[in-house]
């Protein structure tokens, strides 16, 4: 019986003094990986929220080179382990000689980094209607 009240308190020891895992950025610097923008890379620098809200990371998103692009930040909220960022980039859609607003929304896996961009604009390259395009993406930390 003894043998089995020890067992019991290791156990419940075991279970409740565990680390418990943490699916959360860890903050920094990331080199945006996709095939979007060829002419640019992106570096996200993540960052804690002003408001400090759980699962909540602001991110600075910087072209490198970084002219005649346009750099834009947002805040990226995790929930069931992805993280998922609205933002709008003035620049979205960038044709040869001009370029266009889009509203993109970024959905990546806290754990393995990869995701998608749905990037949604109103006018394409060379007046073609607006649409939709989708582009895969992983985060490298920098």
């Amino acid at each position: 019986m003894r043998r089995f009240v020890l067992g019991v308190v290791f156990a419940v020891a075991a279970l409740t003094l565990a680390p418990s895992a943490h699916a959360g950025m860890v903050l920094g610097n990331y080199k945006l990986n996709t095939n979007r923008d060829p002419g640019h890379e992106w570096l996200w620098e993540i960052r804690q929220c002003q408001a400090e809200r759980p699962g909540c990371v602001h991110i600075s998103a910087v072209p490198q080179p970084n002219g005649q692009a346009a750099p834009y930040d947002g805040e990226a909220f995790l929930s069931d382990g992805r993280y998922t960022m609205a933002v709008d980039v003035p620049d979205g859609v960038r044709c040869v000689v001009a370029f266009f607003p889009s509203h993109d929304v970024y959905t990546w896996d806290a754990v393995t980094l990869a995701g998608s961009v749905e990037s949604t604009f109103a006018t394409g390259c060379g007046g073609s209607p607006g649409g939709v395009n989708t582009y895969p993406f992983s985060l490298q930390r920098w």
